[in-house]
């Protein structure tokens, strides 16, 4: 796949929301992310990324999970702007689905991380580890969040800090790439 062209296909989170997002989807959306807190601490590692990354975001408005999570991303790219995003609709995107799948399906939201150069860095979704443990106590209960409600702020916090070690981890592989560093010439 050519992802540099395929980059130029994706929208921004905005635009992502404004074009698949019903009046009531955006609201849901736009009250996660009020919630989404960074610390001083978060915003500060964010600023310090050296390496452009391009962020595939394969996501549904509709999908509770998205609702989420998304906001969350989105609040990491205002802060940096090695961060570049660009979101994917699910359903408008099927070709995707092979290549961004998880658990053999098209569960989202999955992050497909490339580097500057588009080359594939790593993939995560469709949902953090704390979120898992927070379904796995309730699983008497529904497993699948609607999105009506907001989560907690404590579970929103663990879920950013969980996006947030992902980053950071495709940032080190790209700071500490040889091929990157002799390109940079450092």
């Amino acid at each position: 796949m050519d992802f540099q062209a395929r980059a130029e296909q994706g929208l921004s989170y905005a635009a992502f929301l404004e074009q698949h997002g019903t009046d009531e989807q955006k609201r849901r959306w736009a009250a996660v992310h009020e919630q989404v807190r960074l610390t001083d601490t978060q915003r500060q590692l964010l600023a310090g990324f050296v390496r452009d990354m391009h962020v595939f975001v394969l996501a549904g408005a509709w999908c509770g999970d998205c609702v989420n999570q998304c906001p969350i991303l989105d609040c990491f790219a205002q802060v940096t702007p090695k961060i570049h995003l660009h979101f994917f609709d699910r359903d408008v995107h099927p070709d995707l689905h092979g290549l961004m799948s998880v658990c053999g399906a098209a569960r989202v939201p999955s992050v497909l991380f490339l580097s500057e150069d588009y080359f594939i860095c790593g993939h995560y979704g469709d949902r953090t580890l704390a979120k898992y443990r927070e379904m796995a106590s309730a699983l008497s209960g529904s497993v699948c969040p609607s999105g009506i409600v907001a989560p907690g702020q404590s579970l929103l916090d663990q879920v950013t800090q969980e996006w947030l070690n992902e980053f950071e981890r495709i940032q080190w592989m790209l700071r500490l790439s040889g091929r990157l560093r002799q390109k940079h010439g450092d």
